[in-house]
C-alpha cells in the first residue's frame, strides 16, 4: 500500500505572511453590495499574483456584506460596515510571491478612497532552529495597542514617532560583525524610506560584560536610528526617532528578520 509521506517545508523564517488592512471612508453603495465587493476581491487577489480558487460572500441585515477569497496561497477576507464607510480586509499568504500593495490599489481605485491602509502584518508559524516555536500569548490591552499607528499619528497630530524595538536571540556571528551592522543601517533607512545623513558609525566597546557589543548611530534626515548589540544576550536594541511618520511594524519585523531573531518587543511613542 502506498503512503502519502509528510513533507516538512524547508527552514523559513515564517510559514505565512498575515496582512491586516483598513478601508475609510468607502463608497457606501459598493460595500453594501456583493455583487459589486466580490469582483472587487477577486481582482485584488489576481492583481496581488495570487492563485484564485474560489470564492464565497454573504449580505447581512440591514447592511453589511462579509466573504472571503480562497487562493492557492491561503486567502483574503472582508466584512464591511456601509453605515461607517468602513471595511476590514485580511490577506494571509504561504507564498513569497504576493504583492499586497497592488491588492491595496485595486481597493483604492475600486472603493472610492484614498485611505486603505496597512495597519499590521504579522508572520505566522514562526520556525526557529529546532522547528516550529511556540507563540508567546499577550493579553487583550496589547492586541488593542496593534492597530494602525498611522492613523493615530494623523489623528493625534503628532510631531513624531518614536519605536524602541527589543529583539531577542539574534545569530550571534551578526550582530558582532561591524560591516554586517553597518549594512542593517543602510537597509533600514531604505525599508522605512528614511534619507541618511552622514555615514553609519559603529563602535564596539563596554567594559561590563553584560552591555559589551557593538553599538551604532545613524542620523537620517528626520532625525535619527540608535542601536546597541548585546554580545551576553544576543539581544539587539534599536531606536528609532523620526518627524517623519514610518511603520513601526515595518521596522521591527525588517530588524528580527535581519538579524535572525527569536522575537522582539516593540514600543511605540508619539512625539507632540
Amino acid at each position: 500500500m502506498a503512503h502519502n509521506s509528510l513533507v516538512a517545508p524547508p527552514v523559513a523564517m515564517s510559514l505565512g505572511k498575515h496582512w491586516i488592512i483598513e478601508c475609510y471612508e468607502c463608497d457606501r453603495d459598493v460595500i453594501d453590495d456583493p455583487a459589486l465587493i466580490e469582483p472587487i476581491m477577486l481582482e485584488a487577489a489576481n492583481n496581488a499574483g495570487a492563485t484564485v480558487m474560489g470564492s464565497q460572500f454573504h449580505t447581512f441585515e440591514p447592511q453589511g456584506v462579509s466573504g472571503v477569497v480562497i487562493i492557492a496561497e491561503s486567502h483574503l477576507t472582508i466584512h464591511t460596515w456601509p453605515e461607517y464607510r468602513y471595511a476590514a480586509v485580511d490577506a494571509f499568504t504561504c507564498g513569497e510571491t504576493i504583492d499586497i500593495d497592488r491588492a491595496m490599489d485595486v481597493l483604492r481605485d475600486r472603493f472610492g478612497t484614498e485611505e486603505v491602509i496597512l495597519a499590521g502584518d504579522l508572520n505566522r508559524g514562526i520556525m526557529g532552529k529546532n522547528g516550529l516555536e511556540r507563540a508567546q500569548a499577550i493579553s487583550i490591552r496589547q492586541v488593542d495597542a496593534v492597530q494602525s499607528w498611522r492613523r493615530k499619528y494623523e489623528l493625534e497630530d503628532a510631531w513624531g514617532i518614536l519605536t524602541s524595538v527589543d529583539v531577542h536571540d539574534c545569530e550571534p556571528h551578526l550582530i558582532r560583525d561591524e560591516e554586517t551592522v553597518k549594512r542593517y543601517a543602510v537597509e533600514l533607512c531604505e525599508k522605512i524610506e528614511m534619507k541618511r545623513f552622514g555615514e553609519t558609525v559603529v563602535v564596539d566597546f563596554g567594559e561590563d560584560e553584560r552591555v559589551s557589543g557593538f553599538s551604532l548611530v545613524q542620523l537620517i534626515e528626520t532625525s535619527l536610528v540608535s542601536g546597541h548589540f548585546a554580545n551576553q544576550s544576543n539581544n539587539a536594541h534599536i531606536d528609532v526617532f523620526s518627524c517623519k511618520f514610518y511603520e513601526p511594524n515595518d521596522e521591527a519585523n525588517f530588524t528580527r528578520e535581519f538579524f535572525g531573531g527569536r522575537n522582539y518587543t516593540l514600543n511605540v511613542t508619539l512625539r507632540k
